[in-house]
């Protein structure tokens, strides 16, 4: 039976219409219930003060009795995958902490509530001046959490988080500190080498669902894309690196090709997002099977793809598909097939053209086709930089 978001006309909303939830959409009748984003905010805090890194939607929080948070996360599976517990399984463990360690919960809760008091704005007239120690104190927050394996901050689920990075970027312009530009080139190099990267397509889903970057969720978000776009663009000025330069050029091919409006062509406007699920399925329009992927390229092409996007490993996603990551360097493939790295490069290119014309029959992923003011800011924004840097007036 569907529920209240029927009647709404947002896509986004339209795709929860059947869920076997009651949602409410925003308006007075749920402000009345006090989803408000006063509260959002409260609680968005006590997931970073508990995790470390930034949450998001969705938020799963759970609450004591008083509404004192004393567990938090953002997505959990409906069944244990990629290193998250179901949700099912979440909450045994979350009742477990509830009976068997009240004590301890009770404490937790009243630290979170002197921290919320510390963050008390200060009177006016208490304004401290500014310091360059604030500035180093977050590039010191941002070392802290930094994963210098897999780039990127903290754990799973993992974001791109380009504000930071961007921070740590213009640190190393203006003091030359090395370990802050390898935290910008450590991330976007695994980034761009992984699945959070539409390897065929061009442009960034939302977050990777592990710590390694390899299986995304894979909705893509214009105020994203705009952010990341720029990044990479600064990135190559600092380093000249053709990967980089590389990811934004075809990011905006992306974001020409699938979020520009008709209009938007002479007068801008972007689209919003695109939605994870095809025909019901999360990640159904990007997955392939060496099966499918073999019949659409020569031998040579194959023998080069197969390794380079892991097709040659065990699959890495539902139902045993494999979404495409890049697990061996081109340079490396060549050796062993004792071809040049130029020839490789040509056949990879080759192999790109055919794999995305065979895609994109497939049912796609829906469209959110609001053009919202912020968002396109964020966009037009990486577009000028990127074409500005690159040369590319288009």
């Amino acid at each position: 039976m569907p529920n209240r978001l029927a009647q709404e006309t947002s896509p986004y909303l339209q795709q929860h219409a059947d869920n076997p939830v009651d949602w409410y959409p925003w308006g007075e009748e749920a402000l009345a219930r006090e989803e408000r984003p006063d509260l959002d905010r409260i609680y968005q805090l006590a997931h970073q003060m508990f995790t470390g890194r930034g949450g998001g939607w969705p938020l799963t929080i759970f609450l004591t009795p008083d509404q004192l948070p004393y567990y938090a996360g953002t997505y959990f599976p409906r069944e244990p995958r990629f290193g998250l517990p179901g949700f099912a399984e979440l909450l045994e463990r979350v009742a477990a902490v509830w009976h068997e360690q009240r004590a301890d919960v009770g404490r937790q809760g009243q630290s979170l509530l002197e921290a919320f008091s510390r963050m008390q704005p200060r009177r006016a007239g208490a304004r401290e001046k500014f310091s360059a120690q604030l500035l180093d104190a977050a590039l010191s927050s941002a070392q802290s959490v930094f994963d210098p394996q897999h780039g990127g901050f903290g754990g799973a689920p993992k974001f791109p988080h380009p504000a930071e990075l961007q921070l740590c970027l213009r640190r190393f312009a203006a003091t030359g500190e090395r370990e802050a530009l390898n935290i910008v080139t450590c991330t976007l190099e695994r980034m761009a080498l992984g699945g959070i990267y539409d390897q065929l397509g061009g442009g960034f889903c939302r977050y990777s669902v592990d710590a390694q970057w390899m299986i995304p969720h894979f909705e893509k978000m214009l105020y994203d894309n705009g952010p990341l776009l720029a990044l990479y663009a600064d990135a190559w000025c600092v380093t000249r690196s053709p990967l980089f330069e590389a990811i934004a050029r075809e990011t905006a091919a992306w974001a020409m090709r699938e979020m520009q409006s008709p209009e938007g062509k002479n007068s801008g406007g972007y689209y919003s997002s695109l939605d994870a699920d095809s025909e019901h399925e999360e990640g159904k329009f990007y997955v392939w099977t060496p099966a499918r992927v073999q019949p659409l390229l020569s031998a040579d092409e194959y023998a080069l793809v197969a390794p380079h996007y892991g097709l040659d490993g065990p699959a890495n996603f539902e139902g045993a598909h494999w979404h495409l990551r890049v697990t061996r360097s081109v340079a490396e493939v060549a050796q062993s097939l004792g071809k040049s790295t130029a020839e490789c490069e040509r056949l990879l290119a080759s192999a790109r053209v055919k794999l995305f014309a065979a895609r994109e029959p497939r049912v796609h992923p829906g469209r959110d086709e609001k053009i919202l003011a912020s968002w396109n800011a964020l966009m037009i924004g990486g577009m000028a930089r990127a074409g500005r840097v690159f040369g590319r007036p288009e």
